[in-house]
Order: structure tokens, then sequence, then C-alpha cells
């Protein structure tokens, strides 16, 4: 049975706890550094569960929650009639189910600015972990260097009067938000520099957003783009499955379509459609993920993994792993083993 608590009693209770420095469940296996002047960590409420909730705050109108926590029991929390600001969640594991929708793990949700109506959401007894990010409305406009008068129509869902109910939006995490998303859990940063490292991490997260409202929107009013059928999108994740498959020795583009049952055209039209990405793009991130967890098990040395993950070239996949992940395959393998 799940329980019952207000939005209210929950912040009573997660900011009664004493704040920290070394959370309770770790984002990575490195310690979590933090700076007094703009991080907080909070200990989740023993009655609750356990984990953390690490707060940063990155400009004035901006602040960013990494959070990871397990909870004893299902919650389900009143939320009250309220205003909200600009806000998107990223889930790498659990999720939670509201009148307004159901995001799960690998998932994001959007809301825009507004009145929030009084709901329940629930959060189910699993590991939660992902980030939470927090605009005012005027910086987001700021950033677009817009303002509200003078919003793209397209993105005009996104910033509503208080008097108006928000926008909720969800999508599944691409491959580039994914690569943005390890950045911010493995910034390699300090002090001054991380907020600023994190600042811009925020706002690459909220363009893949923007980008995937504006293909939404677009796909709304684009004529003559014939909308995929339910089967031919099964097919498509029987591609990017192959694709995982064997990304070592990859299909042809062509050979992959004749697989799933596809021609090329409409492959390439749904793999953006439906993963945000090309079907090459995906493979090339796919492959540096296997490297850096083959990094990580520090089983093999770096030409072995490159070998191993199909990249021909050494250098070629030294520069695209510094490229996904801020540091070279060498200097990630020797922070993992000085981490251990």
């Amino acid at each position: 049975m799940a329980i019952a608590i207000s939005q209210s009693d929950y912040w009573e209770l997660l900011e009664g706890v004493e704040p920290t420095v070394k959370p309770t469940v770790e984002p990575t296996e490195a310690t979590v550094q933090t700076d007094h002047r703009f991080e907080t960590i909070w200990t989740y409420p023993k009655r609750l569960g356990q984990g953390y909730r690490h707060e940063i705050q990155l400009r004035e109108g901006l602040e960013l929650a990494i959070v990871h926590y397990q909870l004893h029991d299902a919650m389900a929390m009143q939320l009250p009639e309220r205003e909200h600001p600009l806000e998107y969640d990223f889930y790498l594991a659990g999720g939670f189910t509201s009148p307004s929708g159901c995001t799960s793990t690998g998932q994001y949700s959007l809301c825009g600015s507004g009145l929030a109506p009084v709901e329940i959401a629930e959060w189910s007894a699993h590991e939660q972990m992902g980030i939470n990010v927090h605009i005012e409305p005027e910086l987001f406009v700021a950033w677009l260097n817009q303002s509200v008068d003078t919003l793209t129509p397209e993105l005009q869902h996104l910033i509503k009067p208080m008097l108006q109910t928000y926008y909720v939006g969800s999508g599944d995490i691409t491959t580039t938000m994914q690569m943005a998303l390890q950045q911010i859990l493995h910034c390699p940063f300090h002090g001054l520099t991380k907020q600023l490292y994190l600042e811009s991490k925020v706002w690459e997260l909220m363009a893949l957003l923007i980008e995937q409202e504006l293909n939404r929107q677009g796909s709304k009013s684009t004529q003559g783009i014939p909308a995929l059928k339910p089967e031919d999108v099964d097919r498509i994740h029987q591609a990017r499955a192959i694709l995982s498959q064997r990304f070592d020795h990859p299909p042809s583009l062509m050979e992959l379509a004749r697989l799933v049952g596809l021609n090329d055209c409409t492959l390439k039209r749904g793999f953006r459609q439906v993963f945000g990405t090309t079907a090459f793009g995906y493979l090339h991130d796919y492959r540096l993920e296997q490297a850096r967890q083959l990094l990580e098990e520090q089983q093999l040395n770096v030409s072995e993994i490159a070998q191993a993950i199909g990249f021909a070239n050494r250098s070629y996949f030294a520069a695209a792993f510094r490229k996904k992940f801020g540091v070279s395959p060498k200097e990630y393998l020797s922070r993992h083993r000085n981490s251990a």
C-alpha cells in the first residue's frame, strides 16, 4: 500500500534533515564533492527511504537537482494547485505516474510554466535516479533572446500565463541526451568551473528538448509526410535491437532494412522519428557506451577495446570518445582506476 503524503509535508521532512556533503547512495563511483556556495545535498528522510537529493543553484532562476534514492514503500504525493516554472526530468531509473501522464526509466518529462492543477503523483518502491531542472520563464525567454510577447509560435505552449493550465509532455531519452546526462553525472570539474560546465549541459539538454518539441509541432502541421504505421514502428525497434546486438560488425543500411522488412527510405525516416537520431548516429553512440563499460571493467587495453567495438582506427576512436565524454579513453581508464 502506498504512503500518502502532501507536498508540504514531504518538503518539511526532506529539509528537516541536516544537509550533508556525502550522500548515502553515490551517482558514480567517485565521491561527490560539493561547493557550499551553490550546492546542497539533502539525505533522504529515513521514514521514506534512503538516498539523497543534490541541489545545485546554477544561477538565479536556474536550478539543477541530481536525485538517487530508494523508497521503502510506494508513495502517493498530494499536489495542490500551484504556480509552475518550466521544468524537465530525465529518469535513468524509476519513474512516476500522475493524471498528466506516466514517465518511466529511459524517458523524460517536460512541463511548461503556468498553473498546475490539484493532482496526485505516485512513485513505486523502486530505485529512482535522474536529474531535475527548474527554469524561471523569464530566464528561458531571455536565453532564447526573445520575449514572452515575441516567443516563437511553436514554443508558446511552454510559457503560459499563471491562470492557464501548464503543458506536460514526455518522450524517450535519445542517445544525444544520454551523452549530456552522463557528462552531468560524471562532471570532472569543481568550483566555478563546475558551475559553468553544468549550466552549459543543462541548456544543452533544453536545446535537445526544444528540438523534440519543434519536431512534434512540425509533424502536426507538415503535409505530405506519411505517419508511421504501428507495425513499422515495431520494425524500427527491431532494427535498433539488431544494431545493438551486432554493433561490432553491423549490417549495411540496405541489409538492415531487408532484415526488418522495410525499404531503406522508411527505415531512415522512421529511425529519426522514433529515436531522434539516424541509425548510424545511434550505432556510433552505442559503441562508445560499450567502450565506456569495457574501460570500467579494466579487462582490456584501449587498443583492444577499440577493436572489440568495431573501430578499426584507434585515433578515430580516441577522438570520438573524447568528444562524447570529455576525456580520452586513456584518461577515463586512469580516473576509474584511481577512484576504485
